[in-house]
């Protein structure tokens, strides 16, 4: 296997740099030396040490903004850019199997009668500005039954619902339908809200993503963008719950079209991706800029060599 000095920085104290999502992946193809100095640098948005790195940028997030080839060479983040150095990747990729929503050799039988409680809403924090309707929404649909809040956000069963991802999974199997509203809506911007309550069967009422239909097939759940208003939503929410032939008819349908993988879920396709990174000499972002700032990076990357062997234009 081909080496491939690389390193990882920005994505927070809690993630390691040898178990991680994109080293885990990488492994299988390619031999990694892990070094300071790396000629390909992975970086994420929660810091700014990717600054003081001359080596050629990988920008990844599973959040809503766009990169910014000003700081990066490469991106690989949910959101649809069109542009050959992007890889679109929704983050629940990160989250689990594409075989733990596959609906093959199921009973749905047995799934419905497992449904003990209505509705669950999952929450952490509350942007009024960015997506005060999942607060909105979670009040009305409230009027007709109750629904467990399990987050921190609007907590009303004691106490929020532990065990990160699996655990709320596990808490969502109890329940008919989940309120999946995405922190914004953003063409792309697609998370594990609509992976969690897939994986527990629990019906997802989504909003966010306006192309959720590249991803998922709308008809195996409940879609904001599809309904002509928020009344006709709950109505179909509370007509849902009330038949449980219609309920049943709805959990049948496959989550995949054809109960197929997405693209997203393609590892040859996030390796080839990389493959092209790896074989492709570049001048990175960093020795591409015109003018510089004087400031605590200088020291730093004026001891990089140019990976492509020419002349940098940083002051000596």
């Amino acid at each position: 296997m081909r080496k491939i000095r690389i390193d990882f920085c920005d994505f927070g104290s809690n993630v390691s740099k040898t178990d991680n999502f994109l080293y885990r992946i990488l492994s299988e193809r390619f031999e990694l030396e892990l070094c300071d100095q790396a000629d390909y640098l992975i970086y994420a948005s929660h810091g700014h040490e990717h600054r003081m790195h001359s080596s050629t940028r990988i920008f990844f997030s599973g959040e809503s903004a766009p990169p910014d080839y000003r700081e990066c060479d490469y991106s690989i983040t949910c959101r649809k850019v069109d542009d050959p150095r992007h890889l679109q990747l929704p983050f629940y990729v990160l989250y689990g199997d594409a075989k733990e929503i596959q609906k093959s050799g199921e009973d749905p039988g047995a799934i419905l009668a497992s449904k003990t409680k209505f509705c669950s809403f999952v929450v952490r924090s509350h942007n009024p500005r960015l997506n005060r309707n999942r607060l909105d929404f979670f009040q009305r649909l409230s009027r007709y039954k109750r629904v467990d809040s399990g987050g921190e956000f609007m907590n009303n069963i004691g106490g929020p619902v532990q065990g990160y991802s699996r655990g709320k999974i596990d808490f969502l199997r109890a329940y008919k339908f989940n309120i999946a509203f995405e922190n914004k809506s953003a063409p792309g911007y697609t998370t594990e809200k609509i992976f969690e309550p897939m994986s527990a069967r629990c019906m997802p009422i989504y909003w966010g993503n306006p192309s959720i239909s590249e991803e998922f097939d709308t008809g195996s759940f409940l879609n904001y963008h599809d309904f002509p208003s928020e009344e006709a939503l709950i109505e179909k929410i509370i007509e849902l719950d009330r038949d449980d032939a219609m309920y049943l008819k709805l959990l049948q349908r496959p989550y995949f079209y054809n109960d197929q993988p997405n693209l997203f879920f393609s590892r040859q396709r996030l390796l080839d991706f990389f493959e092209r990174i790896f074989t492709t000499p570049i001048a990175p972002a960093s020795f591409r800029r015109t003018s510089f700032f004087f400031g605590r990076w200088i020291p730093v990357k004026r001891h990089h060599p140019h990976p492509l062997g020419v002349q940098s234009t940083f002051p000596k």
